[in-house]
C-alpha cells in the first residue's frame, strides 16, 4: 500500500465518526474488458438489438433481415441467421425462458405488424401459437419479470404527415392531423394464452408536466418500454413529444401522460457546442433543449421506483419539423444561426433544440431527480471520440440506456450513438439524486451502439452492445474492484479505534 493510501486509512480510523469506505479504496469504481467483437455481414444485416439467452448461455441479435444467435463463451454465430425477411423487417428481440420474441413490421410500415416467437434451443418457430398480430410497427418489445405479459411499442409512423395550419413563415409552426396515422399504441401480450388481450392508446389520457408536442402532425409514438419490478407499471417513452406514458397492468390503459420539461443551456454545466465547424467549443447558449428520450430503464432503491432515460432527441421522420434557428428569426446569428430547432416550439430568439445531450433519472411521476449535464459531450471530447459534425444537431446523442447493480453499487450505462468510435457512458447512480460519473468506455473497431444488453453468467458481469454502422456486436465484462486486504485491515483497526474512543467518552 502506498504511503498516501496508508496516511487517509489512518486519518479515518483516527476519526470521531466513521467516513464511508469509498473514501478508502483509490480503485476505479468499475473496471471493463473486451472479451470479443463479432462482425456480421451479408443478407442487408444491420446490428441493432441484442438479447440475453440465460438458458442457453447465447445473445440473440436482430438486424432488419433476421437474427444471429452468439455464443457467449466463444464468440461465435451459433447455426445460420434466423431469415425473417419473408415476414417483413425485424425491429427488435426480447427473450424470457426459452421463447424469443420478435417485432416485426409489415412491407408496408403502416399496416400491422407481428410477433414471432421462436424456441431458444432449436432456433425455429415455438411449437403452438408463434405469430400473433400487433400494431402498425412494432419498434421493440419487452416481457414482464415473470414472463406472463409480453408489451410492444407500436410507434405506428406515418407516411404522409399533416398538412401546415399555421400562417406561411410563421413560427412556432401548427400542423394538423395526417390523412392517415395509425395509433400509436401498447399491445398487451398474454404469454398464457398467447394472445392479444389490449392495445393501449397514450392519445386522450390526463396530461401532466409541461412541453408535451402535440402540433407535430402525427399522434404520440410509442418509442420504447420500461416495466417495474412489480409488474404493475410499465413506464413508455414517447420521443417525439418529448413524453413518458405511465401504462398500468392491472387496468391496461394508460393512466396518465408525463410532459418532461425542457433543458436550459444557459445554465452552468448544461453547455453545448452549437456549431459543427471542426473547432470544438463548447459555450453557454440562449437555447433550451427538449428532452425526448429513446431508451429507458427502471430500478428501484429506497422504496421508489425511478426511470432512467437516454434523452436522444427527435424529428419527425421527414425532419419536417425541424429548422434552422437563423429560419426561424434572422436575429439568431452566430454561434446559434445553424442549431438546428424545433418549428412547433421555437419563435423568436426562443429556440427549442431536439434532445438534452444527457441522460436523466426521474421518479416515477416524471420528476427530474438528477441530469448529467454536459458530461457526456465533454467527456466524448475529451476522449477524441466527439463527432463535430454532430454539434448543430444533437451532439453524442445517448440512445440506449442499462441499468446494473455490481456488488452492492447500481451503474446507469449509456449508449452514444453519434461518437467517431463506440462509446458508453458509465455512471453510480446507486443514490440517484447524488449520481456521479465513473467512465467512458471507448471501443475500437465499433460504431453507434443501438442496443444494449446486461447480464450476469457464471457469477460475472457482461456489457453486450450492438453497434449499427459498423455493424458489429461486441461483448465486454464488467468488474467492480475487491479492496485490498491490507485496506480491510486497516478499515477494520479503524472501526476498533472508533468504537474505543466511544467507550472512552462514555466514561
Amino acid at each position: 500500500m502506498n504511503k498516501s493510501r496508508l496516511s487517509l486509512a489512518i486519518a479515518l480510523a483516527c476519526s470521531s465518526a466513521f467516513v464511508a469506505v469509498p473514501a478508502v479504496a483509490a480503485e476505479p469504481a468499475l473496471s471493463f474488458s473486451k472479451v470479443w467483437t463479432f462482425s456480421h455481414t451479408g443478407g442487408g444485416f444491420l446490428s441493432e438489438i441484442v438479447s440475453f439467452d440465460s438458458l442457453n448461455g447465447n445473445l440473440w441479435v436482430a438486424g432488419v433481415s433476421g437474427v444471429d444467435v452468439i455464443n457467449v463463451t466463444s464468440g461465435l454465430q451459433v447455426g445460420s441467421r434466423i431469415d425473417t425477411t419473408s415476414f417483413g423487417s425485424i425491429n427488435s428481440v426480447a427473450i424470457h425462458g426459452d421463447l424469443a420474441a420478435f417485432a416485426i413490421e409489415s412491407a408496408t410500415k403502416t399496416d400491422r405488424g407481428t410477433v414471432k416467437l421462436y424456441d431458444t434451443a432449436s432456433r425455429t418457430a415455438a411449437s403452438g401459437i408463434n405469430s400473433i398480430t400487433v400494431g402498425a410497427l412494432p419498434d421493440m418489445l419487452t416481457f414482464t419479470k415473470d414472463g406472463t405479459k409480453l408489451l410492444v411499442a407500436n410507434e405506428a409512423t406515418p407516411s404522409t404527415y399533416g398538412a401546415q395550419t399555421s400562417a406561411t413563415g410563421a413560427f412556432p409552426r401548427t400542423y394538423g392531423a395526417a390523412a392517415f396515422d395509425p395509433a400509436g399504441s401498447v399491445s398487451i401480450i398474454n404469454m398464457g394464452s398467447r394472445a392479444v388481450v389490449a392495445t393501449a392508446n397514450p392519445n386522450g389520457e390526463p396530461e401532466f408536466g409541461s412541453n408535451i408536442r402535440k402540433n407535430t402532425g402525427m399522434d404520440f409514438e410509442p418509442e420504447y418500454i420500461a416495466v417495474n419490478a412489480a409488474g404493475t407499471k410499465a413506464f413508455v417513452t414517447l420521443q417525439e413529444a418529448n413524453a413518458v406514458g405511465v401504462l398500468n397492468l392491472a387496468t391496461n390503459s394508460f393512466d396518465k401522460v408525463i410532459g418532461l420539461g425542457v433543458k436550459d443551456f444557459s445554465e452552468e454545466g448544461n453547455q453545448i457546442d452549437p456549431l459543427n465547424n471542426s473547432t470544438v467549443s463548447f459555450q453557454s447558449v440562449a437555447a433550451k433543449g427538449l428532452y425526448m428520450p429513446d431508451g429507458v430503464s427502471v430500478f428501484e432503491t429506497g422504496g421508489a421506483t425511478y426511470m432512467v432515460l437516454a434523452n436522444e432527441g427527435d424529428f419527425r421522420e421527414d425532419d419536417g419539423d425541424r429548422s434552422s434557428a437563423n429560419s426561424v428569426s434572422s436575429s439568431n446569428v452566430s454561434p446559434l444561426n445553424n442549431l438546428r430547432v424545433s418549428n412547433t416550439n421555437s419563435s423568436g430568439t426562443d429556440l427549442y433544440a431536439a434532445g438534452a445531450r444527457s441522460f436523466s433519472i426521474r421518479d416515477e411521476n416524471g420528476v427530474l431527480v438528477y441530469d448529467s449535464g454536459d458530461i457526456l459531450d465533454k467527456e466524448a471530447n475529451e476522449r477524441g471520440v466527439y463527432d463535430d459534425s454532430r454539434s448543430r444537431d444533437k451532439g453524442v446523442e445517448p440512445e440506449g440506456i442499462e441499468v446494473m447493480t455490481i456488488g452492492d453499487r447500481t451503474f446507469a450505462l449509456v449508449g452514444l450513438e453519434r461518437t467517431l468510435k463506440a462509446a458508453v457512458g458509465i455512471f453510480d447512480i446507486t443514490d440517484p439524486a447524488n449520481s456521479t460519473f465513473v467512465d467512458m468506455l471507448v471501443s475500437d473497431g465499433d460504431r453507434a451502439p443501438e442496443g444494449l444488453e446486461g447480464f450476469t453468467m457464471d457469477g460475472k458481469y457482461f456489457l453486450a452492445f450492438s453497434n449499427e454502422v459498423s455493424n458489429t456486436t461486441s461483448l465486454y465484462q464488467l468488474t467492480a474492484p475487491i479492496p485490498e486486504p491490507e485496506t480491510y485491515a486497516l478499515m477494520l483497526a479503524g472501526l476498533g479505534l472508533v468504537a474505543a474512543m466511544a467507550r472512552r467518552r462514555k466514561k
